[in-house]
């Protein structure tokens, strides 16, 4: 079919606006994350006095020397490292073969299993009958705390049956029994390889909460030696602030260094957000578009 000039004029214009709006959200999306590492290279003044706006000012990286002196730091990372692998593979133990089950149709006593996974989804025992049950199990102060607690999201759980349900075809099932292979065999031949991209999807999801995790810690941990890295990042945040501090009792020269270390933990505030978060945001890119097939759970096929 031929467009007349119309047409094509109405085309190009509805173009050039969406991929204005689309630019523009573009930038307010990224901005932020842009500016966190500009600021956390800036001279504290700087920072202080909110000159930062598109370019560094005054670089320096005092910010990242002074969180990296802190030999403990080093011990932030290897303990969310450890807590993130172990703990992503031991979520994906359980939300696998629990999804798969419940996309049967024919599982018995399937819909109230559904609902008592559900329910616990609103309502919850509190975080006081949590902790002694965690402290009946001895598992306050071990790194275990950090990897088994929450060892399954029902929402995550909800998004995989999903995808085993309406994205691999139940013939598959049925050619691999006539075939000899048992409900393990399909699982293990059939279901878990054609399920990579809901495995990537749920690798991200439970690998960013274990990451970014600090509560449990904060409730669970207090040996220093098994800190993850956030709660090592809160502490040093908190160890560079000044509180109840009399100025009026400080001389000058002390009131002057006070100052200038109160402007470098605004500074320090932004470079411990990109340590932490650098990692994640690395790791994003290569599972991204896995994202694409993720977002076409449960549509229309046909």
């Amino acid at each position: 079919m031929i467009k007349t000039v119309k047409e094509i004029r109405e085309d190009t214009i509805f173009n050039l606006i969406n991929y204005t709006l689309l630019f523009a959200v573009m930038l307010i999306i990224l901005y932020p994350l842009y500016f966190i590492i500009i600021a956390s290279i800036s001279g504290p003044n700087a920072v202080a006095l909110n000159r930062i706006v598109f370019v560094p000012i005054d670089f320096t990286l005092e910010s990242y020397n002074n969180v990296f002196k802190n030999s403990i730091i080093w011990i932030g990372y290897r303990n969310t490292i450890l807590y993130t692998t172990f703990g992503t593979l031991f979520n994906l133990f359980l939300t696998i073969p629990c999804a798969y089950a419940f996309s049967k149709k024919d599982l018995p006593g399937r819909r109230p299993l559904l609902f008592i996974f559900t329910f616990t989804m609103y309502f919850s025992g509190g975080l006081i009958p949590t902790y002694l049950l965690v402290k009946s199990l001895r598992l306050p102060n071990t790194p275990y705390v950090m990897m088994i607690l929450g060892g399954l999201s029902v929402y995550n759980l909800i998004i995989t049956r999903t995808y085993f349900e309406n994205s691999i075809p139940h013939e598959l099932y049925e050619a691999a029994r006539i075939d000899g292979y048992s409900e393990i065999g399909i699982f293990l031949r059939i279901a878990l390889p054609l399920a990579g991209p809901i495995i990537a999807v749920m690798t991200l999801y439970y690998a960013v909460g274990h990451w970014n995790s600090f509560f449990s810690a904060l409730i669970y941990l207090t040996r220093e030696a098994l800190y993850p890295l956030q709660l090592i990042l809160r502490n040093i945040l908190l160890e560079n602030q000044l509180l109840n501090i009399d100025w009026s009792a400080l001389s000058d020269e002390d009131a002057m260094m006070f100052a200038e270390r109160s402007k470098m933990v605004e500074t320090m505030k932004y470079a411990l957000i990109f340590i932490s978060s650098a990692p994640v945001l690395a790791a994003y890119p290569f599972v991204q578009k896995y994202f694409v097939k993720g977002a076409m759970i449960g549509a229309v096929k046909g």
